[in-house]
C-alpha cells in the first residue's frame, strides 16, 4: 500500500470514494458485508469486518479486485472499537477541539444550541452535532439521529479541525452511548439535563436507561463510554443528578430552585443557582448566584425548564473558564430554539406554542410553562409516536387531562402502527377531562383549534417541534407544525 494514502473511513458504501476504508458492520436490518462489492467498485482499498472470535483479531485475508489484492481485516468486537479506530484514523480530532457533550431525557437540543449561540456571540467559531442538524453554526445539514454514527462523528470532528472550529456542542443520546458511538471522543465538558421516562421500548427499564446516561460520567474507566468526560455539569434538581454529583470530583452543580441555593453553597464544589425567578410574557428575570459571582439575567426563553437549560449553558461556559461578565451578559441575548417553546402569534388570534415535548415529563413542563403565559383557555394538540414506548401514552393522556383545558388528540409519527390504537392508548389517560376531541389528521386538528379558540387562548402543539416531516408506514411525508400555523395566522414570512 505504498503507492497511495488512505483518505476516509466509511460505513456507507454509497459514500465510498477512491482510497477509502470501508467498514462492513452488521446492522439491525442489513449486513454491511453485503455491500463490500459496491465499496470496492467505488474505490475502497481496505475493508474492515467484525469477528466475535478474539483469536481472529487483526487477521488479514485478501480480496481480488481487478489487478489489486484488497486487504480485508478482521477486528474483534469492531462495533465497540469503531469510534476509537476512527479517532485514531483521523489523528484524534476531539483533542484539538473543545467538545461539549450534553445528555439527558429532555433539554439536550436546547442546551447544545444555547451553548453554541453563546460561544458564537463570544467570537468563537462553533459547530453543532445533534437533532436539528450537524455542521458549522448557522450552516447545519439535516441529521437522521440525535447522535450520529461513530464514524460520522469522528469525520465531522476532523472536518471541524480543518475549518478552524474552536468549540463543538453535541447531543449524546442514550442509544449513542449504549452503541459506543462516542467511545473515542475526548470531551472538555459533559452536561446532564435530567432523566425521566423515555425509550423504554429500547432500554426496557428505567434502571438500564439511567445506567446508559451514567456511563458518560462515571469515573470508572471500564464502565465509562467515552475516552474522557472532562468536567461534569449536572442538574442538581434532578434526583439522579443529585446522586451523581456526590460520586464525581470535577463537577459543577446547577439548580433553578431558590430553596436549593443554600444547599448548593454548602456542597464545596462550583455551583450555579438562583435566589428568585420572575416570570413574564417575554421570558424570565433570573436572580443568579454562583461560585463565579452574582448577577441578574433577563432570559427570552419561556418556562422553568428553560431557566434550567439556560443556567446549564452558563455553568458550562463558566466551568470552561470563559469570563463571567462576558457569559452572563450574552445570556440575556440568547434566542429561543426552533421548535422548542417557539411562540407564533398574530393580532386578534390565539397564541400558538410549538414544542418538541414527546415524553410525559416534557409535556407536563411545556403545559406548565404555557399556563404562565395563558390568560384564557389552554389547549394542547398532541399524539404519540408509533412503534415506540407504549407505556408512556396513557401517562401523557393523564398529564394533558390535568394541565390543559382542552385537548385534541392527533397523529404524531404513527409509523407502522395503527393510528387508532395509538390514540386509544392515549385516551386511557384522558378520562378525567371531558373536553377531548380526536382528529387524526394533524393539519385539521390545528385548524379546528384555531377556529374554536379565542384570542386570549394559548394552543400548545406538542411532539414534533422542529421536524419537517411525518412518518406514516415507512414513508416520510413533508409536514411542519410551524408552516401549518403560519399559514393560518397569515405570517408565512415570520421567522
Amino acid at each position: 500500500m505504498k503507492d497511495f494514502s488512505l483518505n476516509h473511513i466509511c460505513i456507507d458504501s454509497r459514500m465510498v470514494s477512491k482510497n477509502d476504508v470501508f467498514v462492513a458492520i452488521k446492522g439491525n436490518v442489513v449486513d454491511g458485508k453485503s455491500f463490500i462489492p459496491q465499496a470496492l467498485e467505488a474505490g475502497a482499498v481496505t475493508i474492515l469486518i467484525e469477528t466475535n472470535k478474539k483469536s481472529e483479531d487483526l487477521r488479514i485475508n485478501y480480496i481480488k479486485h481487478g489487478k489489486r489484492n484488497i486487504p480485508q481485516v478482521k477486528v474483534f468486537q469492531l462495533s465497540k472499537k469503531l469510534s476509537s479506530i476512527a479517532d485514531h484514523f483521523y489523528h484524534s480530532p476531539s483533542k484539538k477541539l473543545s467538545v461539549i457533550g450534553v445528555t439527558g431525557t429532555n433539554g439536550k437540543t436546547t442546551v447544545t444550541q444555547l451553548i453554541a449561540q453563546c460561544a458564537n456571540l463570544l467570537n468563537q467559531k462553533v459547530a453543532l452535532l445533534g437533532t436539528i442538524g450537524n455542521g458549522i453554526y448557522n450552516h447545519l445539514q439535516p441529521s437522521n439521529n440525535t447522535t450520529a454514527s461513530s464514524v460520522e462523528i469522528q469525520t465531522y470532528l476532523a472536518d471541524f479541525v480543518k475549518k478552524h472550529v474552536k468549540v463543538v456542542s453535541m447531543e449524546i443520546s442514550s442509544h449513542g452511548l449504549v452503541m459506543n458511538r462516542v467511545k473515542g471522543v475526548t470531551f472538555a465538558a459533559t452536561v446532564f439535563t435530567n432523566l425521566s421516562r423515555d425509550h423504554l421500548d429500547y432500554h426496557k427499564t428505567m434502571g438500564k436507561y439511567a445506567k446508559s446516561k451514567w456511563s458518560l460520567f462515571t469515573p470508572n474507566d471500564k464502565e465509562r463510554q467515552v475516552e474522557s468526560a472532562g468536567k461534569a455539569i449536572i442538574n442538581y434538581d434532578d434526583n439522579y443528578g443529585k446522586r451523581w454529583i456526590e460520586k464525581l470530583s470535577q463537577v459543577t452543580a446547577v439548580s433553578c430552585q431558590p430553596k436549593s441555593l443554600s444547599k448548593l453553597k454548602n456542597l464545596n464544589i462550583p455551583y450555579v443557582g438562583v435566589s428568585m425567578i420572575e416570570y413574564h410574557d417575554k421570558g424570565a428575570k433570573i436572580h443568579m448566584h454562583s461560585s463565579w459571582g452574582d448577577t441578574i439575567i433577563h432570559s427570552r426563553l419561556l418556562g422553568e425548564f428553560n431557566v434550567s437549560n439556560l443556567l446549564l449553558c452558563v455553568a458550562t461556559l463558566l466551568t470552561l473558564d470563559y469570563p463571567f461578565f462576558a457569559v452572563v451578559n450574552m445570556a440575556s441575548f440568547l434566542k429561543p430554539i426552533c421548535g422548542r417553546m417557539e411562540v407564533l402569534h398574530a393580532n386578534n388570534s390565539p397564541t400558538f406554542i410549538v414544542d418538541y415535548a414527546h415524553t410525559p415529563d416534557a409535556l407536563q413542563k411545556a403545559l406548565q410553562a404555557s399556563r404562565i403565559h395563558c390568560k384564557g383557555a389552554l389547549w394542547v394538540i398532541f399524539g404519540c409516536g408509533g412503534d415506540r414506548d407504549v407505556g408512556k401514552r396513557p401517562l401523557m393522556g393523564e398529564i394533558a387531562a390535568q394541565y390543559a383545558d382542552k385537548i385534541i388528540l392527533t397523529n404524531d409519527n404513527p409509523r407502522t402502527e395503527d393510528e387508532t390504537k395509538i390514540i386509544d392508548d392515549i385516551q386511557q389517560g384522558t378520562m378525567k377531562n371531558s373536553n377531548v376531541q380526536v382528529i387524526a389528521d394533524r393539519v385539521q386538528a390545528i385548524k379546528k383549534a384555531f377556529t374554536e379558540a379565542k384570542p386570549n387562548d394559548v394552543i400548545l402543539i406538542a411532539g414534533k417541534g422542529h421536524e419537517d416531516y411525518q412518518i406514516v408506514g415507512h414513508t416520510k411525508h413533508h409536514y411542519s407544525d410551524q408552516e401549518t400555523v403560519k399559514q393560518l395566522l397569515g405570517v408565512e414570512n415570520q421567522s
